[in-house]
């Protein structure tokens, strides 16, 4: 995700606040799936009991009466004995479930849960299949999910949730799964997802469209975008097929997205090859503040640079292919980007002193309590999109200039391509880097990572950051 400028330059200093201990909570049943994965942020996000192996989503929406009619097929492998689970779902009047084709039992509760009664329990180790049927009206979450655009068309944005507004799933960076959309809607708007189009038709006043994730993908970066959309088809060198398209207020964008190539191959350089099948970017002309790194195909507001594709195409390595463990890792998502896009691309395609940027950041905000309030690792709920952006890149240029050119990006390749398509942390990080350093980073990391201080000027000025 990147920011609006305007919020980016705001520094976000309130904490949450400690809350009152809760009652004991009775044993957990050891029959039914756990409601959520205890993530430190986001505790009753994801569900226990079984893995999500494969998504496909099904909806018809009629844009004027914003009416989303659906059906999603999970397919899953159980994990314990089961004779209930959780599913995350926060859209339309669920009218029918089922389970491994026979009817289930189900309610909704809390914020986001729908538990299901399978006719018959499940036996741990085995697949199933759950079926959601559901209809209503999808309501505007103006940026939180499901978004109405202004040409009456919608999508489908937001970080950390987004696709509980739209369709049932197992809703975790833990459990990734592969995605398809299959899509009706009149036949004058166009449908535009993650991955492959595998299906164009339009019979009658009904489009049909569909698209394929075939590699693993978290929850909050499917999408959708219904709209009248024009479209951008290039390829890559190697063949990859970048589709992207443009809203009706959002052509000004054509330019800078024609760069997608360059970027790709500028990033691939970086980071190893680029671990996606297809590419592109939707660019909406709804007033979000904010850009998100969608899987194959980031969501761009009409704010949109040059640096704000740069970002949003490095997450399709760290952020959508290594996903963080628990929020409190989202360094590892933010830090990586915003450098690429602030300080790597500067400095390789456009020859800035990014040495000197560097030191004028730190001369600037030294003496800024409220520029280090936020630690970088551990942030905080409601604090994870703030300092990984403005200080995120400072600490990797740190970093870089403390190990030098030649281990730094040797070791960031090496880390990505180790967990390619699964999930890190940043102690993982930590511990990596430090394997590639003869040097005891310890005091190094807490210094950037876990203070509200400005680092020490051994490890503010490292290497040829010195004098």
């Amino acid at each position: 995700m990147r920011l609006s400028g305007w919020m980016c330059a705001a520094v976000v200093g309130a904490l949450v606040s400690a809350a009152a201990p809760a009652a004991a909570d009775p044993p957990p049943d050891p029959f039914t799936g756990s409601s959520g994965l205890g993530d430190p942020y986001y505790p009753e996000d994801g569900n226990g009991g079984y893995d999500a192996t494969h998504y496909d989503v099904t909806i018809d929406y009629d844009p004027p009466s914003h009416q989303l009619t659906g059906k999603t097929r999970i397919d899953a492998v159980s994990t314990q004995a089961l004779r209930a689970f959780n599913l995350d779902f926060a859209g339309p009047e669920v009218r029918t479930v089922s389970v491994n084709n026979m009817p289930a039992a189900f309610n909704r509760n809390g914020e986001h849960e729908l538990t299901v009664t399978p006719m018959l329990p499940l036996l741990p180790g085995l697949p199933f299949t759950v079926t959601v049927d559901y209809a209503g009206i999808a309501a505007n979450t103006e940026g939180n999910g499901w978004t109405y655009a202004p040409s009456g068309g919608a999508f489908a944005a937001g970080e950390p949730h987004s696709a509980t507004s739209w369709f049932p799933l197992n809703d975790t960076p833990l459990d990734k799964a592969t995605f398809a959309l299959h899509a009706t809607v009149p036949a004058e708007w166009e449908v535009v997802s993650n991955g492959l189009r595998t299906q164009d038709a339009v019979q009658g006043e009904r489009r049909t469209v569909s698209w394929e994730a075939h590699q693993p993908v978290v929850g909050y970066l499917t999408t959708i975008a219904i709209d009248k959309f024009n479209f951008l088809d290039q390829q890559r060198a190697n063949g990859t097929p970048l589709i992207s398209a443009f809203a009706p207020q959002a052509e000004r964008n054509r330019e800078t997205e024609q760069r997608l190539p360059e970027i790709l191959d500028f990033l691939e350089n970086l980071y190893g090859p680029y671990p996606f099948e297809s590419s592109g970017g939707i660019y909406v002309d709804a007033d979000i503040m904010f850009s998100l790194e969608t899987q194959t195909r980031p969501i761009y507001a009409p704010w949109t640079d040059l640096p704000t594709v740069v970002h949003e195409i490095t997450h399709q390595w760290w952020g959508d292919s290594v996903s963080v463990r628990h929020w409190s890792d989202v360094c590892l998502n933010e830090c990586f980007a915003s450098y690429s896009a602030d300080y790597l691309w500067p400095e390789q395609k456009e020859s800035k002193d990014v040495d000197a940027e560097y030191r004028e950041t730190i001369r600037k905000y030294q003496g800024n309590s409220d520029f280090w309030q936020v630690p970088l690792e551990n942030p905080g709920a409601g604090n994870e999109f703030t300092s990984v952006y403005y200080r995120g890149p400072l600490f990797l240029h740190a970093l870089r200039r403390q190990l030098g050119d030649d281990v730094f990006f040797a070791a960031v390749r090496e880390f990505n391509a180790g967990h390619a398509y699964g999930n890190a942390s940043m102690p993982d990080f930590r511990t990596f880097i430090q394997s590639k350093s003869p040097t005891n980073l310890t005091d190094f990391f807490d210094a950037w990572l876990n203070q509200t201080t400005p680092p020490p000027d051994e490890y503010l000025y490292p290497g040829s950051l010195r004098g």
